[in-house]
């Protein structure tokens, strides 16, 4: 992500759908590249202490079943990635990264009392546009996919995006003498993708299952139970059930939790209980060196003993 990206040699190995966006946007790649990255990184650090962690999604751009099939995984890792984008072109647009866009536009709104807009902005709206043409471009990829896979790709993404929009809130700088704040200058800023990450697994969690069925003159995603609320533009949905990833499946793109690490103490997610799939689980005791019995040293250092301590680690069977 820190080279410029030359159009013959990286943008061919994108997915058809994306190569002449990425021709058209060399300039971009480098904050989309970076925008995938923090995607893998996010989906792992939030799912850590599940039976899906997420591991999958080093494979990418090779995916496997968990995350191809419609699944609810797969609805989270597609609205993080288009929130990801979205939220990276935006900043690196008010950052002066990139030539063609700039800070984003003012706020209508007048500012509140004692305070101006100013500053640089996220552009929140270019970053909206060009992000939704890259990643739709990869929902509507895929050999064998079918309409109704795409159709949940699509607004799994859209839902990213969506959130993320809903996340632009006006951050503050204060001036004044020593720091009286007498005035503030404000601007739309987005939050860390930390926050949105957080948000769509609550709503991963609340994810319908869909099916994509001619309503009218047209097909759309209605729930498949036909008790179920209906879809929303904020709802993530789903085609299929997943596995319970208890044990490895490679049919279904699941790993197992064998040899995971678990929590004793935990009543949540990470216990060993659950993590374990009630296979139980091996204790072990292992030895480890830490600082201790540190003391400062005028002028100017911190002096620390080596301590050796045993820690009690629990693994799944």
């Amino acid at each position: 992500s820190g080279v410029a990206w030359n159009e013959s040699q990286q943008c061919r190995l994108l997915v058809p759908e994306q190569v002449q966006l990425c021709r058209r946007n060399l300039e971009v790649m480098p904050s989309i590249v970076r925008a995938a990255r923090r995607t893998q990184a996010l989906c792992q650090q939030s799912f850590a202490d599940m039976r899906w962690n997420c591991s999958s999604i080093q494979r990418a751009p090779s995916f496997g079943p968990d995350l191809l099939t419609g699944t609810r995984e797969a609805a989270f890792v597609h609205a993080l990635a288009a929130a990801a984008v979205a939220q990276g072109i935006a900043r690196s647009c008010a950052s002066g990264e990139l030539p063609l866009c700039s800070c984003g536009p003012g706020p209508s709104e007048p500012p509140v009392p004692g305070s101006r807009w100013g500053g640089c902005g996220d552009n929140l709206s270019h970053g909206l546009q060009l992000g939704a043409a890259f990643t739709d471009g990869f929902a509507r990829a895929g050999t064998g996919s079918t309409p109704g896979l795409r159709a949940v790709n699509r607004h799994n993404g859209a839902v990213g995006r969506a959130v993320l929009s809903d996340s632009l809130d006006t951050r503050c700088k204060c001036h004044g003498v020593s720091g009286s704040c007498s005035v503030k200058t404000c601007w739309k800023g987005l939050p860390d993708l930390g926050e949105i990450a957080s948000d769509l697994k609550s709503r991963y969690l609340a994810a319908l299952k869909v099916t994509h069925r001619l309503v009218g003159h047209r097909k759309q995603l209605i729930p498949k139970e036909g008790d179920a609320r209906p879809v929303t533009e904020m709802d993530l949905v789903y085609l299929i059930n997943s596995p319970d990833y208890c044990t490895p499946n490679p049919q279904l793109g699941s790993l197992g939790t064998q040899d995971r690490p678990c929590n004793r103490s935990s009543v949540g997610s990470d216990s060993c209980d659950l993590l374990c799939c009630g296979r139980g689980y091996n204790t072990y005791t292992e030895e480890v060196q830490e600082r201790c019995h540190c003391r400062y040293r005028w002028c100017c250092s911190v002096v620390c003993r080596r301590c050796r301590r045993s820690l009690e680690r629990h693994v799944c069977k």
